[in-house]
C-alpha cells in the first residue's frame, strides 16, 4: 500500500502542482537576497536547469532519464505513466487512484505485499501518488539495489494481479480513504467542490480519488482494461536519479524493462475541453469542525504547455511577486502592515497538459471576516492592474526563483519529480533545462499584460471556508 497520496488530496494552501518554480521554492530554505538590476541578476545565475541530465528511449518506447549525483551512495528510481485522473473514462472516476492502490498488491511472481516488504528489507522507501495528468511510483535505495527496484517495478507493470478478491479488498480501503481524508476534512471537500465549480467542462474538475457513487462501482473488468492500456511501457518514463551514471542505468534498463512488451497504444491524450469562463462563481462551506476560517480563488489561465511564449513564465513571476513569500505585496500589506490576516498569498499550477489555474488565498486574524480579507485582496490586484508591477520586482522574483531552482537541485529526489512530472504533462527535457534562461528573458510588460489578460473575476471561481456559526454579512 502506498503511504500517502498528496497529490490526490491537495490542502488549501498546497494547490500547485509540481513545477520547477514550485518545488524549488519547497526545497529551498535559505534566504536569497535579489539583486539591483535583472542585467545582474541574468550574469549571477545559471541558464541551464540540471545541466548533466540525459536521456534516451527504449525500442519498446518507454522514455528514460538520468540524472548522476555522486555524492551519495544512494538512488531515486521513477516510474511514472502518461495517465491520470483526468484521462479516465466517463463514470470510472477514481479508477486511476484506485489502480494505484492495487499495484502495491500481488503480480504473478510476488505475493500480496511482497514488494513492498522487499523494498523495506534494503532498508528503502517507497510510495506513489495520482495526479490529474501522470501516476508515479518510486522508491529511494542504496545505488547497489538499483536492479532489484527495477525488477519490482518491471514485474508489477507487467503481470499484476487483478483477482475479483484483491479488487473487492482495495475498495474499502479506498472507500476508507475517502472518508477519512475528504468527508471528514472540511478544507478538502471545500476544495472538492470549488475544483467542480471551476472546471465547467474538463475533467479536472472531478476529484482524483473519485466520486463515491463511481468507485462503488468500478469492475474488475474496467481496472483490467485500464490497467492493459496505460500501464504499457511505452506509456511510461523511468526516471532515475543519485549514484548511477547513464551508460549503467541504460544497460539496467534495456535489459530489464525493454523485456517488457508494449501491451497497447493508448493513443493521444484528448480530454474535452475548457469552455471561455465568462461568470463569476462562489462556494461556501461552513462545517463546525474548522478552526480558522479561510478563502481561496482560482482564476482560469494557460499551463506551461498551452500558453504562449513567456506568458507561463510571467505567471510564475506574477505569483512570486504578488504572494509568493514574506516579501510579496499580499504578505507584506495584509499580514505586516494591516494585521488583518494570518497568511495571504499567491499561486499559479503551470504544470498541466491542459489549462491551469492561477489563484489567491487568505486567513483572516481575530474578528476580521472572510469578506474583509477578499476585499483587501481585490485591492492589492487592482493596484497591480491599474499601475503595474515594478523593474525591480521583477528583477526580485526573477532572481528568487532561478536562485532556488539552484538549491532545488541539492535534493535528487526533487529534480526526479521535476522532470517526471515535466515529461508526463506535455514538456520536454529541454522545456525544462532551458526555464531558468526562459524567466530571465521576462519584462516587465510581459509580466502586466498577463495580470490583466488574465485576472479578471469573470473567468474565477472563490471559495469561502467557515465555522457553522459564523455569520456573513
Amino acid at each position: 500500500m502506498s503511504e500517502n497520496k498528496t497529490a490526490a488530496f491537495p490542502q488549501p494552501l498546497l494547490f500547485r502542482p509540481l513545477t520547477i518554480a514550485t518545488a524549488a521554492l519547497a526545497f529551498a530554505a535559505a534566504a536569497i537576497s535579489a539583486p539591483a538590476t535583472r542585467a545582474e541578476m541574468k550574469t549571477d545565475l545559471p541558464e541551464v536547469f540540471a545541466p548533466n541530465v540525459e536521456s534516451f528511449a527504449l525500442d519498446n518506447g518507454m522514455e528514460v532519464v538520468v540524472i548522476p549525483d555522486r555524492r551519495a551512495p544512494v538512488v531515486t528510481h521513477m516510474v511514472w505513466y502518461k495517465v491520470g485522473a483526468a484521462d479516465e473514462p466517463p463514470g470510472q472516476s477514481g479508477i486511476a487512484h484506485y489502480l494505484e492502490h492495487l499495484m502495491f498488491r500481488g503480480t504473478k511472481n510476488l505475493a500480496d505485499g511482497e514488494f513492498s516488504e522487499k523494498v523495506a528489507s534494503l532498508g528503502g522507501r517507497e510510495n506513489a501518488f495520482t495526479a490529474q495528468d501522470y501516476t508515479g511510483y518510486f522508491q529511494r535505495v542504496a545505488s547497489e539495489h538499483l536492479r532489484l527496484v527495477m525488477e519490482l517495478e518491471a514485474e508489477r507493470m507487467a503481470n499484476l494481479d487483478l483477482s475479483e478478491a484483491v479488487v473487492e479488498k482495495e475498495r474499502g480501503v479506498v472507500l476508507e480513504e475517502r472518508n477519512s481524508r475528504v468527508e471528514n476534512e472540511p478544507s478538502s471537500r471545500l476544495f472538492e467542490a470549488l475544483n467542480a465549480a471551476f472546471w465547467k467542462n474538463h475533467p479536472y474538475g472531478v476529484p482524483i480519488i473519485g466520486w463515491r457513487g463511481e468507485i462503488e462501482a468500478i469492475t474488475r473488468d474496467q481496472l483490467h482494461d485500464f490497467y492493459d492500456r496505460f500501464y504499457t511501457p511505452n506509456n511510461a518514463v523511468l526516471v532515475v536519479a543519485g549514484d548511477v551514471d547513464t551508460a549503467e542505468v541504460r544497460a539496467l534498463a534495456e535489459e530489464i524493462y525493454g523485456a517488457v512488451p508494449r501491451r497497447a497504444e493508448p493513443g493521444e491524450r484528448v480530454r474535452p475541453q475548457e469552455p471561455a469562463h465568462e461568470t463569476e462563481r462562489r462556494v461556501i462551506l461552513s462545517d463546525p469542525r474548522v478552526t480558522q476560517p479561510s478563502m481561496t480563488r482560482f482564476y482560469l489561465v494557460p499551463s506551461y504547455t498551452q500558453a504562449e511564449p513567456l506568458e507561463a513564465e510571467a505567471l510564475d513571476i506574477l505569483a512570486e511577486i504578488v504572494g509568493g513569500g514574506s516579501t510579496s505585496r499580499l504578505h507584506r500589506e495584509l499580514v505586516m502592515e494591516k494585521g488583518i490576516a494570518t497568511s495571504a498569498g499567491a499561486f499559479y499550477s503551470g504544470t498541466a497538459l491542459d489549462m491551469s489555474r492561477f489563484g489567491f488565498f487568505g486567513s483572516p486574524r481575530g474578528d476580521v471576516t472572510l469578506e474583509e480579507i477578499e476585499a483587501a485582496i481585490d485591492a492589492v490586484v487592482a493596484e497591480v492592474l491599474e499601475n503595474g508591477v515594478t523593474e525591480e520586482e521583477v528583477a526580485s522574483a526573477q532572481n528568487s526563483l532561478v536562485a532556488a531552482a539552484v538549491y532545488a537541485q541539492d535534493r535528487q529526489s526533487a529534480l526526479a519529480r521535476i522532470f517526471g512530472a515535466a515529461l508526463t504533462s506535455g514538456s520536454t527535457v529541454a522545456d525544462v533545462q532551458a526555464w531558468p534562461a526562459e524567466i530571465a528573458k521576462v519584462t516587465v510588460e510581459d509580466v502586466n499584460a498577463v495580470a490583466r489578460r488574465y485576472l479578471d473575476r469573470r473567468r474565477s471561481a472563490t471559495g469561502f471556508l467557515l465555522p457553522e456559526a459564523a455569520e456573513r454579512s
